[in-house]
């Protein structure tokens, strides 16, 4: 809805569910297999069970949620998973907006939710043969009521530094006004873009396929800047000469593309300035 449209009247809960489900994905050069052993090591402790439950619970504060159960669970030889379950927190006298525009830090809203969870699983992954190894982690908020979580999507994001991001959006289900007549989504919505805070914006480059008429958004955004410094894990730039410098570039950047397009590629990909600098 638009700021200046009227409220809408419901008879009874509002039974809309919206859920939004992301991956993201850190990319990596290990060249060797202490490299790559070194990689998952650090990524099976930046992200542990322990470290997620914290991410969610601040989630689960900014939508104002009460968290009812926690499940998680750190994977051996390497991944983590946490399930939070997730109920209603009523505030009197709060304003509730489900606006397209960036979700807030923690403690600025209060939201009204019902039959809900939050999950995150994570997936390290390598591979000896192309010297890449990737990190995905896979995130899903699923809210009743007012409130959409994409207010939640701008902490994720900086919360979970990534190099590409895929993003789905769903409303489903319907609800019906005080007239009886049902309504199929209660807030206006053209792209996931709009939940977006400049500064994101800034840093990705960013691609949307929607399907307005059924309640579905995509968006999928990759890195706008490209430096190799960046994907390398225990070698200096410094160290390398032109010639693999040139090699490992194109190599990232394939892995990026790949990612990004869904799909494997049979020629090197430009879309950065690849310039030694």
């Amino acid at each position: 809805m638009s700021k200046t449209s009227k409220r809408l009247k419901l008879h009874g809960f509002n039974n809309l569910t919206k859920s939004l489900s992301f991956n993201i994905y850190d990319i990596c050069y290990t060249d060797s297999d202490e490299q790559r052993a070194a990689y998952i090591a650090y990524i099976d402790e930046a992200y542990n069970a322990e470290r997620l439950t914290g991410i969610l619970t601040d989630v689960a504060n900014i939508i104002g949620a009460n968290i009812l159960n926690i499940a998680r669970e750190d994977y051996e030889p390497q991944g983590a998973s946490v399930t939070m379950l997730i109920a209603e927190e009523h505030a009197p006298d709060q304003s509730l907006t489900n606006s397209a525009t960036p979700g807030p830090l923690p403690d600025a809203v209060v939201a009204h939710l019902d039959k809900s969870h939050i999950t995150v699983h994570t997936y390290p992954e390598s591979h000896p043969h192309n010297g890449i190894s990737t990190f995905r982690a896979d995130i899903d908020v699923s809210t009743c009521g007012l409130i959409s979580p994409l207010k939640a999507l701008n902490y994720l994001i900086h919360a979970l530094e990534s190099d590409i991001v895929i993003m789905d959006y769903r409303v489903r289900g319907f609800t019906r006004d005080v007239r009886g007549r049902k309504h199929f989504i209660d807030h206006n919505i053209s792209s996931i873009q709009n939940y977006l805070s400049r500064d994101t914006k800034n840093r990705y480059q960013m691609m949307d396929v929607n399907v307005y008429q059924e309640n579905l958004f995509h968006t999928k955004m990759v890195v706008n800047r490209f430096e190799l410094d960046d994907y390398l894990f225990c070698v200096d730039v410094e160290e390398l000469s032109d010639k693999e410098y040139k090699r490992i570039q194109r190599l990232v950047r394939r892995e990026m593309m790949e990612i990004f397009y869904g799909r494997n590629l049979n020629r090197d990909i430009e879309g950065w300035n690849g310039k030694r600098g």
